[in-house]
């Protein structure tokens, strides 16, 4: 379906090295969804010294406007763009906003966590896993979207998603790749590659640094024979690496449904507060192994001892990596944009 007449939207999320690129790249996937239905886009967003997150909307032409400071400005500037409706994302945003917007007359679209993020809004969508049980209670006539059948991915990910989980081998040298957000913001690769190493098992790591603090730690780690590190900027062609390799070590954020869409077994931990929604319950549905909290990897001896055990026992059992791959692969079909995207068009008409 695509939109009746020309409508405009605009998307109203940040990034930076403190607070990483998640909530930008989710609102990615969604603005592809828009554009192919004939909707204009515009991003109110400060992209703040993170070049790769410049580049995800430079290389699809899309506008970026400064956002103006406050609730009752972003009100007047939303409404000198035209736009019949706005996607509100992230946590440090004016509270009021949603409110704001809804009073003027434009739909919006609020992307939270659980209450991380929480706005007044028509249409609210909460894409982690289990979602859709918790309690909610948003104004009369809102419309709540909630659970991994909303989980909204961009299109390289659908693109690389396989027509079936590959079965998993036990190769001689595993091929693992290892992500933290597009900043790794919370300083997470240098604390979980040791991890891996200390397991003894033959492999190449990929793993991504956005930054060159975290490259040039993880250029200096030991490794035992048969071990490697390749140390990459933050690059598009992560979901096809994922895809192909014999586990992924991630964080439990925005990246995580991507990974399980691509069918890629994976082992998650939890970096931030927020986080902890989605590992919880990723880990209790069996969808990925745990390892823990970062906050507890960098600690506690116990929590290194325990993640290291983790790690060697699902490198060394072929089986249980191939039950991940099939249970995430069937729980994320990455379709979860083209649900949101009929929903928000259903509410929202043109300026």
């Amino acid at each position: 379906m695509r939109a009746d007449g020309p409508v405009r939207v605009g998307v109203r999320c940040d990034a930076d090295v403190r607070s990483g690129v998640g909530h930008l790249i989710r609102c990615v996937a969604l603005v592809e969804e828009l554009l192919a239905r004939g909707v204009e886009v515009v991003f109110l967003s400060r992209l703040d010294d993170v070049g790769w997150a410049s580049r995800q909307l430079s290389s699809r032409g899309l506008r970026i406007v400064p956002p103006a400071s406050g609730a009752a400005y972003l009100v007047r500037q939303a409404l000198e763009l035209g736009l019949a409706a706005v996607v509100l994302d992230g946590y440090e945003l004016d509270p009021d906003t949603g409110k704001a917007l809804r009073e003027s007359g434009v739909v919006v679209l609020d992307v939270l966590d659980g209450d991380f993020g929480r706005q007044e809004a028509d249409l609210y969508l909460d894409q982690n896993l289990g979602a859709e049980h918790a309690p909610f209670d948003g104004p009369e006539g809102s419309v709540r979207l909630a659970g991994m059948q909303y989980a909204l991915l961009r299109e390289v990910v659908r693109e690389n998603r396989p027509t079936a989980p590959r079965p998993t081998t036990e190769p001689a040298v595993f091929d693992i790749v290892a992500f933290f957000g597009g900043t790794d913001a919370h300083d997470a690769a240098p604390v979980v590659v040791p991890l891996l190493l200390q397991t003894g098992v033959a492999m190449q790591v990929r793993v991504v640094a956005g930054r060159s603090k975290l490259a040039r730690q993880l250029a200096v780690l030991p490794t035992e024979a048969g071990q490697r590190i390749e140390v990459l900027e933050p690059t598009d062609d992560l979901p096809r690496l994922a895809a192909a390799s014999d586990l992924v070590v991630c964080a439990s954020g925005t990246s995580l449904w991507e990974m399980l869409c691509v069918g890629a077994p994976s082992a998650i931990l939890a970096v931030t507060r927020n986080q902890e929604i989605g590992y919880q319950a990723v880990v209790t549905g069996e969808f990925a192994v745990g390892l823990g909290r970062l906050d507890q990897l960098c600690t506690d001896d116990t929590a290194r001892v325990e993640a290291v055990r983790s790690l060697a026992t699902l490198l060394r059992n072929p089986e249980r990596r191939a039950r991940l791959s099939d249970r995430g692969w069937a729980l994320v079909d990455g379709r979860g944009r083209e649900r949101v995207a009929e929903a928000l068009l259903g509410v929202a008409r043109p300026a």
